[in-house]
């Protein structure tokens, strides 16, 4: 899906990483959130609520999900999974586009 019609877009960006990593909120009708996203490169660790569903869709980076010790690639057009409750860190490579989808 390249766009999301019929949604609510949260003016107020979220700001990590003193502005390396930014977001906006996407709300749709049926309760589910997105957020689209930027990040520079340099590395980074996130904790989790939710499950996330990462779509990388331009860029790369280097993902060390949970209970793993071994990093993975993850280039524009592929995604990755983050159990809720949980951390994980990134290694971004290149200014890296994302859709993070929040999954209760």
């Amino acid at each position: 899906m390249s766009r999301f019609d019929n949604v609510t877009v949260v003016k107020k960006a979220n700001i990590y990483s003193n502005g390396a990593v930014t977001s906006r909120t996407v709300l749709f009708s049926d309760g589910s959130k997105k957020t689209l996203g930027i990040m520079i490169p340099g590395e980074y660790t996130f904790n989790t609520d939710l499950k996330e569903i990462m779509e990388i869709l331009e860029g790369e980076l280097d993902a060390l999900l949970p209970g793993s010790s071994t990093w993975v690639r993850i280039k524009a057009g592929e995604s990755f999974e983050v159990p809720a409750a949980s951390t994980f860190s990134m290694k971004v490579l290149s200014i890296t586009d994302y859709c993070c989808s929040y999954i209760a």
